[in-house]
């Protein structure tokens, strides 16, 4: 079955060409020019992924994805306007897992979405009962369980999006050692997708306030300026 995208976008433009371009990928494609109606359609057929407008009237891409990450973890890719930093960065913050400036390239927004579906594909996925199930992560407090793409910090959980869940593992794979950026950027964006530095580092801040959530001294993801990011050892 292909997957399915909702497209949010009050462009009518935009929402032709690119749900287009998404249906001749094979993917199946339903379009909203409005947060509200997408919001309601959401909670009676959820999508795959959703590429979400941040500006937009009535209610903006912000309020839908507060709303949206208090009920689901679906992949939203925001569209953000060109240059505007400040938007890129607060949607990263609140839980997106990627953006992409307008105007931008069909071509790059088809491979952000290929990249992040297929996280989520290897994340979600059961394991065929013939096979051992994926071996837990368990560093100090923390308990990861790839295989049911499950997070705990001291027995509370903790909720990430696929793109947060790769990056923690990432990091908890080797306490001590120190991850780069790229090399991280390597971990949740795999086959050659462009993002920029501030993409991870909005990631790591969103990473920290959640596990804060459920510990306020949580201090185990660590910043070494201008190298990188480890997960320390305790």
């Amino acid at each position: 079955m292909s997957a399915s995208i909702a497209l949010v976008d009050d462009d009518r433009n935009i929402l032709t060409s690119v749900s287009i371009a998404l249906q001749a990928e094979g993917f199946t494609v339903r379009i909203y020019s409005d947060g509200e109606a997408a919001l309601k359609a959401f909670a009676e057929n959820a999508p795959d992924l959703v590429v979400l407008d941040i500006k937009m009237p009535r209610m903006d891409g912000m309020e839908v994805l507060r709303r949206l990450r208090e009920k689901s973890q679906v992949p939203v890719i925001f569209l953000t306007s060109k240059d505007d930093e400040l938007d890129e960065a607060l949607g990263l913050a609140m839980g997106a897992d990627d953006y992409i400036a307008k105007p931008f390239s069909l071509r790059l927004l088809i491979a952000r979405i290929r990249a992040i579906l297929r996280r989520t594909d290897a994340r979600m996925a059961p394991a065929p009962e013939e096979d051992m199930p994926a071996e837990m992560l368990e560093r100090g407090r923390l308990e990861m369980d790839p295989a049911r793409h499950k997070v705990r910090w001291g027995g509370e959980e903790v909720v990430l999006t696929v793109t947060e869940f790769m990056i923690l593992e990432a990091l908890a794979q080797r306490p001590g050692f120190v991850k780069s950026r790229d090399q991280l950027m390597d971990a949740a964006y795999q086959d050659d997708v462009y993002v920029d530095d501030r993409t991870i580092d909005s990631h790591i801040k969103r990473l920290r306030r959640k596990f804060r959530q459920v510990d306020p001294q949580f201090k185990a993801i660590e910043t070494l300026y201008g190298v990188g990011y480890r997960f320390g050892e305790e």
